[in-house]
């Protein structure tokens, strides 16, 4: 099942007896699980009737048999078990999930990884008209439409440059960015509804000229004084701008720009899909391939490996982290 079909299941307050909530993507378990715990049982039916057990705390016998008690004053009894991925013997629990009893909503809260379709649980859990949820991590390149789709429900926009920065410093974590985006429509006044990078800079702090999105644009264009001014900035504000995290976002950036020359369809929609990038950006790359070929791209991709490990001390023992980006910058641009 899809987390919209659960969640339209239980606003219509259609329970299912198990739910089997697991993948590397946290935030869709938790959202679930959350609105569960807030909405089947009332305040007062949940002093006697909801249970929370987490996993490094309890084993399959433990919630078997709080799953087989019976309600008190309420239709159901709600079993939470959080960090199921930690309780030892977990598929021990399909012998209840065969035929679990119908007053009884259990949810496996079970992260960092999708349960095995292959094992017990996973099929009782099915077979027995339970639901079955997998929540993959989504890879940088759907987080822009995802941000979208998030602000869209609630009748908000994002710029295009204002979305990637958000990524280029969230990475992909949902809950996280869910979160810091909340901030930001609570921050914003008036009716404009839009997050741009000005907003951005004053409500989460992250500039919106001296970043590492901003680094990158520069190094396309070639820009010496722009790269210069960032680099400069990040010198001397380390513990914001660090430098292996510099490093890191440049080296998947030209790591892409290499495979770039070798894609044979080079339409902007094979680009996108292949070098797994939203479509807006595709003219980014097109042109850090024409200022940077195969050769040079090569180049610049084993210096990044280099300095990598000159910045975690290999092979260094003086220079700066801001000594080390500028002197890889100038490699880079020259």
């Amino acid at each position: 099942m899809t987390v919209h079909e659960i969640i339209s299941e239980l606003k219509n307050r259609s329970f299912r007896p198990v739910y089997l909530l697991s993948g590397e993507e946290p935030y869709y378990i938790d959202m679930i699980t959350d609105y569960i715990m807030k909405n089947v049982l009332t305040e007062e039916e949940k002093a006697f009737n909801q249970t929370v057990l987490y996993g490094k705390d309890t084993d399959a016998v433990a919630i078997v048999n709080s799953a087989k008690r019976y309600p008190m004053m309420a239709s159901y009894q709600l079993i939470i078990l959080k960090e199921a991925q930690q309780v030892k013997d977990i598929e021990k629990l399909a012998f209840y999930a065969e035929k679990p009893l119908k007053s009884t909503i259990l949810v496996i809260n079970y992260k960092h990884n999708a349960y095995d379709k292959r094992k017990k649980l996973y099929k009782a859990v099915k077979s027995s008209g339970g639901a079955v949820m997998e929540s993959p991590r989504l890879y940088e390149n759907k987080m822009p439409d995802w941000i979208k789709s998030w602000l869209n429900k609630r009748n908000w926009n994002i710029e295009p440059e204002a979305c990637m920065l958000l990524v280029e410093y969230l990475g992909t974590d949902l809950a996280k960015i869910a979160n810091e985006l909340e901030k930001l429509i609570i921050s914003i006044p008036g009716q404009d509804k839009r997050i741009t990078l000005a907003s951005i800079e004053r409500n989460i702090g992250i500039s919106k000229d001296y970043n590492t999105f901003e680094l990158q644009k520069a190094l396309v264009q070639k820009n010496v004084l722009k790269a210069n001014r960032i680099i400069n900035y990040f010198a001397k504000n380390q513990k914001t701008n660090p430098v292996n995290l510099t490093i890191t976002s440049l080296y998947f950036f030209f790591s892409k720009v290499f495979i770039w020359h070798f894609i044979k369809d080079k339409s902007s929609r094979n680009i996108a899909s292949v070098l797994k990038i939203h479509p807006y950006f595709v003219s980014e790359y097109e042109l850090a391939a024409k200022r940077y070929n195969p050769r040079k791209t090569a180049m610049i991709i084993s210096w990044l490996r280099d300095y990598d490990m000159r910045s975690k001390g290999y092979g260094n023992s003086s220079a700066t982290e801001g000594d080390l980006l500028k002197e890889l910058v100038y490699k880079i641009l020259h």
